[in-house]
């Protein structure tokens, strides 16, 4: 019987403010590397409100998903995890200063699309640079492209 391949999903805030992406450097595979606000998705929660608690709980801005990106397949090259990522754009609604962050986060951080160009050895992945490059291009996609059925 052939076993069943299951992706990880994972979601991220693909958020821009006059000019400047956010995004966190954290802790990850002995590296300190720059990702968006991203996580797992949740099995009790729609994946616009997984990206919205990611984004609280790794940067303290309160996210509200207006657009979804893209969705993107990325396998990772030394684990054996294919990475199925719904990326999401939207606004800040607010910041809570006194949050503290996730475990491995070590801080917020906004960068120009230059600045995160001129340090891709350190992206958490190839997702990190193409999600901010198809948001700059215009990728919008409705948010009732997606259906949660309850």
């Amino acid at each position: 019987m052939t076993e069943i391949w299951r992706p990880h999903v994972t979601v991220a805030a693909v958020i821009e403010r006059d000019g400047k992406f956010l995004f966190v450097e954290e802790q990850a595979d002995q590296s300190i590397v720059l990702n968006q606000p991203a996580g797992h998705w949740e099995s009790d929660e729609t994946l616009t409100a997984a990206a919205a608690r990611e984004a609280l709980e790794e940067t303290g801005y309160h996210f509200q998903p207006a657009f979804l990106v893209g969705v993107y397949r990325w396998p990772h090259p030394t684990k054996n995890i294919v990475y199925l990522r719904f990326a999401f754009s939207g606004a800040v609604l607010g910041f809570d200063a006194n949050r503290a962050l996730d475990t491995g986060i070590l801080r917020a951080v906004w960068l120009t699309p230059d600045e995160l160009r001129a340090q891709t050895a350190r992206h958490r992945s190839p997702l990190v640079l193409r999600c901010v490059e198809d948001y700059l291009a215009g990728k919008r996609y409705a948010l009732d492209l997606l259906t949660h059925f309850t």
